[in-house]
């Protein structure tokens, strides 16, 4: 309904694409066998409806920002469409995680003219120029999250929301307060815990505590056989491995990021970054933190 494929569906739940096509499957035949008819549902179904309508808006925009897959790193269409949607539920239904799952929306699409150059290759957020940061975006963003974290009745969605706000505030990379980017990750573990929660927090980490901390982290979670197939996880645990001079092993990690990468833009950075591995010189000790 939404011009997912199911492969892009299974990618953003970390599942399989076989394992998602027998759910989609499952789920045609229960609503066939039991005849369940298409309506619109009554205002006391809406309560427990709510969080998976919230869940298929933000997979969808999560598609838009950041492709699991193409010529392009983003989206337009898809997160466009996702931050439509997130403004028709904030009308018909304002409740504080609807509230914060829109903002979450705009506080990232705010940095989407930065995230890559000219030529259509990746910028990290730490490169970015803040100037190009849609400020009408980000103030709309951030004063939703501020009014639903008022209410003191807020979830997940609020909470990446505060943290996307945070580096929205940060005038410079160095000037981000990631002690309370980690506090903010901490909270989102207990309210909604998941491994790529734990891997933006080790990064959090990593950037307050050191690379030798943050890296720790990713191969806890790597040891666990969580986000083997993730290559954000490989690749920020290259980028840790390379701050601490460690640059066998960064350039393995790069590899195994690139071999998992499906952007061309994703694919382009990580190529870059293992040539200019490449044209170091003989590893050093690692840094000790």
């Amino acid at each position: 309904m939404c011009g997912l494929a199911t492969e892009e569906i299974a990618r953003a739940c970390l599942t399989a694409a076989p394992t998602i096509a027998k759910r989609i499957v499952r789920a045609k035949a229960k609503i066939r066998d039991a005849r369940i008819p298409y309506e619109v549902p009554s205002r006391t179904d809406l309560a427990e409806r709510l969080d998976t309508v919230l869940q298929v808006v933000y997979l969808v925009f999560t598609e838009g920002y950041a492709a699991s897959s193409g010529e392009s790193l983003t989206r337009p269409d898809l997160s466009g469409e996702a931050i439509r949607l997130g403004r028709l539920l904030v009308e018909l239904l304002p409740e504080p995680e609807v509230n914060g799952l829109l903002a979450l929306m705009l506080l990232h699409e705010s940095r989407r003219g930065a995230r890559t150059s000219p030529e259509g290759e990746l910028v990290l957020l730490d490169d970015q120029n803040r100037s190009l940061w849609d400020r009408g975006l980000m103030d709309e963003g951030g004063a939703l999250v501020e009014n639903a974290l008022a209410t003191r009745r807020f979830g997940s969605y609020t909470l990446q929301a505060a943290i996307a706000a945070v580096h929205a505030e940060a005038p410079t990379a160095a000037a981000t307060d990631w002690d309370q980017i980690v506090g903010l990750y901490d909270a989102l573990l207990r309210e909604r815990p998941s491994p790529v929660v734990e891997l933006n927090r080790a990064v959090a980490v990593a950037m307050r505590d050191g690379p030798l901390e943050g890296l720790n982290l990713i191969d806890d979670l790597l040891a666990r056989g969580l986000l083997d197939d993730y290559y954000l996880a490989h690749s920020a645990r290259a980028d840790l491995c390379r701050r601490l001079e460690r640059t066998a092993e960064a350039r393995a990690s790069y590899a195994q990021a690139l071999s998992l990468a499906r952007t061309e833009p994703a694919r382009h950075f990580l190529t870059r970054r293992l040539n200019e591995l490449r044209d170091r010189g003989p590893e050093r000790p690692a840094l000790v933190n």
